[in-house]
């Protein structure tokens, strides 16, 4: 098979909108090398009415692999025929060839010793890989028609720290006691921005780029948008609340249309320690009893080190009142995250803002949605926690295409300022975008605080309410809570956007409604109901504006495991062997296709049928539009209790298997170089349920254990080494484009 226009110089899906807006014919926009798919979406493939039928006239053939089988007992990565994987940047890799002292920076040891020293981290790539974007690199700029060069930003959401200390952490209990351990953890958080280059055929980190960096849990923080100054910002490293020191639990991430990197803080509330909630007032124990901010130790123990250092590196974890005022201590340290973060990958120097308009939860991601100039710029967002909601900003300012390479400046134009709304999906599947705006009266609401029952007010006044505790906000509005709102991504064909709503255990049969039907059993799960398997939900705004207010919804893929398929009240989208999946997680549409790349993260997956820990994968899609399927009736029973929900279910078109990953991975994180040539995904967290006792010989020796890339003839199964989360590069071995080839004769 072969690739559509050999030789031509390939352009950005951007730049073939343009060309058509502008009149360009027919034979321009195909010599752009975008796929008939998207021609739907430029009205040049037969659309009509809003519903594409390019499907019916589009000689492409979508998918153009053999779907690659459950990978259940090899640790490595297993890749579809005509496919290689090759191993980026690992945790503790190199990011610099040299420190600020000019000493070149060792490899990583991987042992947990000290023979790795702290002053080493500011220089290595952090733990957990996840959300990531790539940035074509042209005179140091950024360059949508660049694909051999590039900005690769790297979220770090979380550590393994069993693998990164000689016996894990100090104790495994109670206080911690190395401090040069914690220092090192610090480090590994955040996010790493290096460049790559294609050499010889192959992506490779330039270690001498001035571009690389590490932005962590020390690095300098702005606050910026409404937030910026309040009084509940205050602490005694800002006084007047316009500052913080890091970011943390940086999970999914987005782009701006001017060429910034958005990291999202996602379950930061955790890393906290609170003692008890003396001298707080009503209000801000319903804020940290809403937000989760309850732990009475702190997620990595971080605030138990005696803390001498003159910046408080530690005390800062430790959210209890012990001083006169707010700058006194660090009672509102808590408050300064759970944001966007704005960091500009092209200017080395420049402080990350945190965009505070932008609301204050767990974000999973922000993606933007379509942008045109004189119009508001879009982003959709996720609160990545069962039962939480969905939310969408809607800038103030207009789109103005001048502001591309505008960097921080242009997100302070787009980013402080706007409209903040949640989704309300209604039973006859449409919906609407709830303003959290006019914000009066009290939200009360029951939570379980370590292990008790406890029941808060929270009285609403302040302008700053919809931004602090934009939870409570929602929670007023009457939002839908959905099934743990996870990635989102926007289709360049038709510009709908999909979620991924993971799964939820906690969804009973009687809280059973259209938009998140099934409560069944599993058996992971065959004592009590919920959603195991989760699914993908999609909608189409009004007008398919991205600003406007109401729009229609269906769901595109009910998730289901192989046990299931046989069961059509959980297998609902009639998944096979090449294609049931289980917990759906990061999404991506390449702009090149419009395929829809599809993550999974399900530890439980495997772990039912051979006790060991899941093996998740990558599929691809080529999805239709909202409302293509057809209206279902959903009957869920469990203990007594039965519920039939009426929903409408997607046509899935075609969808295949295409990676699988490492014992006990998640596989996160995913962006494509602009040519479709070349996608980077991240292997979480391989290994991660070893236990202390068998970390000499852990579950997974990933990437160590893999000899080959993809499909090695004899997968090894020795174990030589502790495990590495890292990137990967997935490419054809022929060189052509991901996924499909096109044939626009």
């Amino acid at each position: 098979m072969s690739n559509v226009n050999a030789g031509e110089t390939s352009r950005h899906f951007d730049e073939v909108l343009q060309e058509a807006q502008a009149g360009a014919s027919r034979r321009q926009v195909l010599r752009g090398g975008l796929g008939l798919s998207a021609l739907s979406f430029l009205g040049l493939a037969g659309c009509g009415g809003g519903e594409s039928t390019a499907a019916a006239a589009t000689p492409l053939k979508a998918l153009n692999f053999t779907a690659t089988p459950l990978n259940q007992t090899y640790d490595g990565v297993s890749v579809a025929s005509g496919y290689k994987a090759e191993v980026l940047l690992k945790l503790g890799d190199p990011i610099k060839d040299k420190d600020l002292a000019n000493v070149p920076v060792p490899a990583y040891s991987n042992t947990g010793s000290t023979a790795d020293t702290v002053a080493s981290y500011d220089f290595r790539a952090g733990d957990h890989h996840d959300g990531m974007y790539f940035f074509g690199l042209g005179n140091n700029k950024w360059d949508k028609t660049v694909s051999d060069k590039g900005i690769l930003c790297i979220n770090h959401e979380a550590i393994t720290p069993l693998f990164l200390h000689t016996a894990g952490p100090s104790p495994a209990s109670g206080n911690r006691t190395a401090a040069d351990e914690v220092q090192k953890e610090f480090r590994l958080h955040g996010v790493s921005v290096v460049e790559v280059n294609k050499v010889n055929g192959a992506f490779q980190v330039n270690l001498a780029s001035t571009f690389n960096r590490r932005i962590t849990t020390l690095t300098e923080m702005d606050i910026a948008g409404p937030l910026s100054g309040h009084p509940l910002l205050r602490t005694k490293f800002s006084p007047t609340g316009v500052k913080t020191r890091g970011t943390v639990n940086n999970c999914a991430s987005g782009y701006t249309p001017w060429g910034t990197y958005l990291t999202c803080e996602e379950n930061y509330a955790g890393y906290f320690k609170r003692s008890n909630t003396t001298g707080r007032s009503a209000n801000e124990r319903a804020s940290e009893v809403r937000n989760g901010v309850t732990s009475t130790s702190g997620r990595e123990r971080w605030s138990s080190i005696s803390d001498a250092s003159a910046t408080d590196d530690y005390a800062r974890w430790d959210i209890t009142v012990t001083g006169a005022s707010a700058t006194d201590d660090y009672r509102n340290a808590a408050n300064t995250f759970g944001f966007n973060v704005e960091i500009d990958p092209f200017a080395p120097t420049s402080i990350p803002r945190k965009r505070t308009a932008m609301g204050r939860f767990a974000h999973e991601g922000a993606w933007v949605g379509p942008v045109t100039v004189g119009k508001p710029v879009v982003f959709y967002m996720g609160c990545d926690s069962i039962n939480e909601y969905i939310y969408k900003f809607v800038s103030t300012a207009l789109w103005v295409a001048s502001d591309v390479n505008g960097g921080l400046a242009a997100g302070d134009k787009y980013l402080n300022d706007g409209k903040l709304y949640v989704a309300r999906f209604n039973s006859d599947f449409s919906g609407e975008w709830l303003e959290l705006s006019n914000l009066a009266g009290t939200q009360t609401f029951t939570r379980t605080v370590n292990s008790v029952a406890t029941t808060e007010t929270f009285t609403f006044g302040d302008t700053s309410d919809a931004y602090l505790n934009t939870r409570l906000a929602a929670d007023k509005k009457g939002a839908t809570p959905m099934d743990r709102p996870e990635w989102g991504a926007v289709n360049p064909v038709n510009g709908e956007v999909y979620l991924t709503l993971t799964k939820n255990a906690d969804r009973t049969v009687a809280s059973t409604e259209p938009a998140n039907p099934r409560s069944y059993t599993d058996n992971s799960t065959s004592t009590k109901s919920g959603n195991t398997n989760g699914h993908i939900i999609r909608w189409r705004e009004m007008g398919s504006n991205p600003a406007a207010t109401t729009f229609t919804w269906d769901i595109y893929v009910f998730g289901a495991e192989s046990d299931d398929l046989n069961n059509p009240q959980v297998n609902l989208s009639g998944l096979t062997a090449d294609n049931f999946l289980s917990a759906p997680d990061g999404l991506w549409f390449s702009q090149k296709t419009g395929i829809l790349y599809i993550q999974t993260d399900d530890g439980d997956f495997v772990k039912e049928t051979d006790g060991k820990g899941s093996t998740c994968m990558l599929l691809a899609a080529m999805p239709g539009t909202v409302g293509d399927g057809s209206t279902v009736a959903v009957t869920n029973s469990f203990g007594g209790t039965t519920k039939t929900v009426t929903t409408k279910v997607g046509k899935t078109g075609e969808l295949k298997r295409l990676l699988t990953g490492p014992i006990d991975c998640e596989i996160t994180g995913i962006t494509e170089t602009y040519d479709g040539k070349a996608l980077f995904v991240n292997i979480q967290h391989p290994g991660e349920e070893t236990s202390l006792a068998n970390i000499a010989t852990p579950n997974s020796s990933w990437p160590y254990s893999n000899t080959g890339n993809g499909n090695p003839a004899t997968p090894t199964t020795a174990k030589s080494g502790r495990p590495r989360s890292a990137t990967i590069v997935l490419t054809r071995i022929d060189g052509g484009i991901i996924g499909t080839d096109f044939s626009l004769s």
